[in-house]
């Protein structure tokens, strides 16, 4: 690999594993906050994309325009699922939660089945295939205004999280969630609030990936494994973990498909996947809780 090849493969892992990152945080302050492993994680991003792919194909708003109504129904949605699905067994034991995302997650996978059928969807727009350059390296345009629209939304969600009363209020619930409620924080509120926003970052993240990827019922599961890794990697609640953790998985699977390995980047995420839990449970950027 020269090194004009190997700065071109880590640019394009950077600003694909921003995007990887956004997915990430939303698992992470999930897991942080609301202690849920969310299976449906992923089919979040699915419905993202394809209601991109339907404002896109139907109503010629363009992709990255249409997150101004994506993210308020993602909001919604999130909020909606928590509150019919999620809040009733809020103390339950670990495992009902878990069964429960799985299966929204097949309500969502299968919905968009029925309504889209089994064959991939793609959009091209005006810049799909646009590129420039910086130098020696030649940079995708539809990449490089997801990621800077993925550092606007992670540092507006590192605003939130450290200058606002609801940010102060998920720190603590995520903290100590009885200690939170004895200072006279809305949990429950917090709860719904933090899986909303949860929802939003997986479906943003979908609508950002859609210019460069295509689009069927159950790409979600190939993503809610990515973030898995992700939140590993950062550790698990880690949110500013997150963003460490997306990058490298973006550039190790760019390094990896460079190098010959085309038709195993998603095992070479798998494999540090695997190395993490051996060797650092905590993650990379985490920190152990013995």
């Amino acid at each position: 690999m020269t090194l004009v090849t190997g700065l071109q493969t880590l640019a394009g892992g950077i600003l694909t594993g921003g995007v990887y990152a956004m997915v990430g945080i939303g698992l992470s302050l999930i897991f942080g906050v609301m202690r849920i492993v969310n299976f449906s994680h992923g089919e979040f991003m699915a419905v993202g994309m394809y209601t991109a792919y339907v404002l896109f194909r139907h109503f010629g708003i363009d992709p990255y325009l249409s997150l101004l109504l994506v993210i308020p129904a993602g909001g919604l949605l999130g909020a909606a699922v928590e509150r019919l699905f999620l809040a009733p067994i809020a103390r339950a034991p670990e495992h009902t939660a878990i069964l429960m995302t799985v299966g929204t997650g097949l309500i969502l996978s299968n919905s968009l089945l029925f309504l889209f059928g089994a064959h991939p969807q793609t959009i091209f727009t005006s810049y799909s295939t646009s590129t420039v350059r910086l130098g020696p390296v030649t940079l995708s345009v539809p990449l490089l205004i997801s990621f800077a629209i993925t550092v606007a939304v992670i540092g507006a969600l590192g605003w939130v999280l450290a200058r606002t009363d609801l940010g102060r209020a998920i720190r603590a619930t995520a903290q100590n969630r009885d200690a939170a409620e004895l200072q006279g924080v809305n949990t429950a509120f917090v709860r719904t609030a933090v899986f909303s926003i949860g929802t939003v970052l997986a479906m943003a993240a979908g609508v950002l990936l859609l210019p460069v990827l295509y689009v069927f019922p159950t790409v979600g599961s190939t993503f809610t494994l990515k973030a898995f890794v992700v939140t590993v990697l950062g550790g698990m609640g880690n949110v500013a973990g997150a963003i460490g953790g997306g990058i490298l998985l973006g550039t190790a699977e760019s390094m990896g498909a460079a190098l010959g390995a085309t038709g195993y980047r998603d095992a070479i995420g798998l494999v540090a996947f695997l190395l993490v839990l051996l060797f650092r449970p905590s993650g990379l950027f985490g920190r152990s809780r013995a």
